[in-house]
């Protein structure tokens, strides 16, 4: 080989060597360095029968007057039903058409081909875990390992309330905030866009057990409180089941 094309062929070597990790930081889903493949657990037992909507634990004036009646009224009986709807006709003919909500929510990707169900399957799960993590009259927060917990991470249950309700302020335009229990078993907060999750696998860009959410879509609170989502962000306190809250944080923990 000749010397010049022996330098010429080292230097398009090296300029390879180092392209390579800035294209892999740079696509899509992909981190540098990230070459370990998800490992999921296999789909628990097949489906039989069609998705289907609760009805509200409560009825729709309970929240009153923290979340009117008609907001309730209209976010469950309609907003929600509409995500039922069209999850089980998006699923169909799909390697989903069988699974349980939680495996879709854990296996669904950012593929084109997913996004009705990716947004149906979430707003399905998200809505149905909101409407039970709310009580009317709400209640307190017990002392316990929930407690100690939240005093632990944040300071105190006031500088919690003050980190998650920045958190809710924060989302642009739609979406959720989320109190998580992480793989560390630790507690954080989190966002997510649209109808996505922390249980989202393939997508959340933290993954944890969410056991405290809040819809700050404007449907969730513009009939009462319009554009003032701090207002609702602080009425929502009033509400919140810390019963069943501290539930879902034990079976995190420790189920």
């Amino acid at each position: 080989m000749e010397k010049r094309t022996f330098l010429k062929t080292g230097l398009l070597f090296s300029i390879g060597a180092a392209v390579a990790p800035l294209v892999s930081a740079c696509t899509p889903g992909k981190k540098a360095g990230d070459t370990k493949k998800l490992t999921l657990p296999p789909p628990k037992a097949r489906r039989t029968t069609p998705f289907a909507m609760a009805p509200l634990p409560y009825a729709a004036n309970a929240l009153e007057p923290h979340i009117d009646k008609q907001t309730m009224e209209i976010h469950h009986g309609k907003h929600h039903q509409a995500y039922v709807n069209n999850l089980n006709d998006a699923v169909k003919d799909t390697v989903y058409a069988e699974y349980e909500l939680d495996d879709i929510i854990a296996r669904i990707t950012t593929a084109d081909a997913d996004k009705k169900i990716r947004n149906n399957a979430g707003g399905h799960w998200n809505h149905t875990f909101f409407w039970q993590i709310m009580t009317p009259g709400g209640n307190a927060l017990q002392p316990g390992q929930l407690a100690t917990a939240i005093n632990t991470t944040f300071g105190s249950f006031d500088q919690f309330k003050t980190a998650f309700s920045d958190a809710a302020k924060s989302v642009f335009g739609s979406g959720w905030a989320w109190l998580c229990v992480g793989k560390d078993k630790g507690l954080f907060i989190t966002t997510s866009p649209n109808q996505d999750n922390p249980l989202m696998l393939q997508i959340a860009a933290k993954t944890g057990t969410p056991i405290l959410g809040l819809d700050v879509w404007e449907h969730a609170y513009y009939l009462k409180h319009q554009n003032k989502r701090a207002d609702y962000i602080g009425a929502f306190f009033n509400v919140v089941n810390w019963n069943e809250v501290a539930l879902r944080f034990d079976k995190a923990m420790f189920g």
